[in-house]
């Protein structure tokens, strides 16, 4: 993905989750739904911003940005920690 994908995706996600929110408030969805698909859409957030790091450091250092990838959501929370 390029870096404009990234961010859309990141817009769509965010979009989603106020959308979430949003349908909570009107009682269309429980929050045990809400709560579930947040805990998603925070994974999916955190993979995205990993993404860009990741594509933006290679960049820095002369590498192809387009060799970085997605990294599984386990490695992604341990690397923040």
């Amino acid at each position: 993905m390029k870096d404009d994908d990234i961010l859309a995706h990141i817009h769509e996600l965010i979009a989603e989750e106020h959308g979430l929110r949003q349908r909570l408030a009107s009682g269309s969805i429980s929050s045990h739904e809400e709560n579930n698909r947040i805990k998603q859409l925070e994974e999916a957030l955190d993979q995205a911003w990993d993404l860009l790091r990741q594509r933006r450091a290679r960049r820095e250092f002369g590498e192809d940005p387009d060799s970085a990838a997605p990294r599984p959501i386990q490695e992604v929370e341990e690397y923040r920690q």
